[in-house]
């Protein structure tokens, strides 16, 4: 697969379209900066289209800004869903993306930044500067600093608290670098936003169209745990954190708006925030490219006409990865409803107990791999071979055998993980799809996946799934998506 190819932003023409028509599929994949003004937009803002000839393009709001852009008031920036070309994928600059945007530097050098992907900084800093139009370091400053215009925006957070949820430990160096890179101090970005009598913190998280938030919803809603999680046709209910601090999220469409979520946070301290909205976008998939991805699958017969029916499907996340990989090797060979149920047991077993939050029944933490490495997993229907499996992850996870890093290239991930006893192809091929969100990650050994691929027929053999997903290259998890919902619906309709 050439990486190379795909990240690659679209053509001064084409940008040049998306601008003047407002296409809201390409928002985030570029930026434009207005040279009369000093100014760089959202392809979508909604303010008079300037002049061809007063228009620059940039593949990142760090390349904009570095060129002392400031971000617009209007179409604000901090909104745009990320780029998934680079957030995703094997390439070296996409892999160390990652890594930034999990907050890799808010505590780590470049240099160390560069030692993790096993290249010299000043290589890692000539690829960054050629693909994303910015270093490093300018990325990472420039995604702080639309985190704390939108916190200013859309929060009463005391710019103190603003400054720490958007990783600068210095109000000082946090004032000059806000007031630098907008031209106006940050009290000037000061709202009023209503109190609300739950105090929860709201946000507004952007995606490109289409969008199906109820069928992902629908798919976290099979899977949701008693306790720990409440998902219904509208929303998607968790607590995490500690059991001295548990905090608790909802997600649900944004109000009238068309293409956003709103997130609402409560009793996370304002340094985890950040944190806590990155892994929502990954969870929720908010920064997919459906263009991109629909571009490539619908080159297959098999699967543009399942594409056409449901258009705008998103790959699931999960919250954790230990209790997606305990999730994933309890549904080994049995139902969706059955590893649930299991699961379910584990939690109301070992979980961890905490103050219910004012009715919700959320009142527990999924148990961590300390908890479960010597626990008692018997007598609650988990055979002793899965019993074996899982607290084999939890070990291996402590001795660092294995981990969940976001950073690790697809075949990497999938060779350490199969190692482990109980572990084959399908369980780490689904892991790499929950929680590295890996989007060519394909467990090709799935029944149902096989049986679609050849409806009228025997169910392939993994071998010539595999051979046919070739083509579906970068995106074969979004395939595994597609074919499960044509399954499902399938399902459906003869029982009807």
């Amino acid at each position: 697969m050439n990486t190379d190819n795909r990240l690659s932003t679209p053509s001064t023409a084409a940008c040049e379209i998306a601008r003047l028509s407002r296409d809201a599929r390409f928002d985030g994949v570029f930026f434009t900066a207005v040279l009369s003004t000093r100014i760089y937009c959202r392809p979508v803002c909604p303010a008079r289209a300037p002049k061809a000839e007063n228009v620059v393009y940039y593949p990142s709001a760090a390349a904009a800004q570095a060129q002392g852009f400031r971000p617009c008031l209007r179409c604000r920036p901090e909104l745009a869903p990320g780029n998934q070309l680079w957030l995703q994928g094997e390439h070296l600059v996409s892999r160390a993306l990652t890594l930034i945007n999990e907050g890799y530097l808010a505590e780590h050098s470049l240099e160390e930044l560069a030692e993790r992907m096993d290249i010299g900084a000043r290589q890692l800093r000539r690829l960054f500067v050629h693909y994303l139009g910015a270093p490093p370091m300018a990325v990472h400053s420039t995604r702080r600093l639309l985190f704390a215009k939108q916190l200013l925006t859309e929060t009463d957070l005391s710019i103190t608290e603003v400054a720490m949820a958007s990783g600068f430990g210095s109000l000082r160096r946090f004032n000059a670098a806000f007031a630098e890179a907008n031209h106006a101090e940050p009290r000037a970005f000061r709202r009023s936003p209503k109190t609300r009598a739950d105090k929860a913190l709201v946000l507004r998280l952007g995606y490109r169209p289409p969008y199906d938030f109820a069928a992902l919803l629908g798919f976290l809603q099979t899977r949701a745990l008693p306790g720990i999680e409440r998902v219904d046709g509208h929303s998607y209910q968790r607590v995490f954190g500690s059991p001295e601090a548990p905090g608790w999220l909802r997600v649900s469409a944004w109000p009238g708006e068309q293409h956003a979520l709103q997130l609402e946070l409560r009793n996370v301290p304002p340094g985890q925030m950040l944190a806590v909205v990155t892994r929502i976008r990954r969870m929720f998939d908010l920064d997919a490219d459906p263009l991109a991805i629909a571009g490539t699958l619908s080159a297959s017969p098999l699967l543009a006409p399942v594409i056409g029916r449901y258009p705008g499907l998103r790959l699931p996340g999960g919250w954790d990865g230990f209790e997606v990989a305990v999730r994933a090797v309890l549904g080994q060979q049995v139902s969706v409803a059955a590893a649930r149920t299991l699961a379910s047991r584990i939690v109301q077993r070992h979980g961890v107990a905490i103050e219910a939050d004012k009715g919700s029944g959320l009142d527990r933490l999924f148990p961590g791999p300390e908890q479960l490495a010597q626990a008692d997993l018997g007598q609650m229907g988990i055979t002793q071979a899965r019993i074996n499996t899982i607290q084999g992850i939890a070990r291996a996870l402590a001795q660092g055998r294995v981990d969940f890093a976001v950073e690790q290239p697809l075949e990497r991930f999938i060779e350490r993980w199969v190692q482990l006893p109980g572990i084959g192809e399908w369980t780490a091929h689904y892991i790499a799809m929950r929680v590295l969100k890996h989007p060519d990650a394909f467990p090709a050994a799935d029944l149902i996946l096989r049986r679609e691929a050849n409806p009228q027929g025997e169910p392939l053999s993994t071998k010539a799934l595999q051979a046919l997903a070739e083509s579906w290259r970068p995106w074969r998890a979004y395939s595994v998506m597609y074919l499960w919902r044509a399954a499902t619906d399938s399902i459906t309709a003869r029982k009807v």
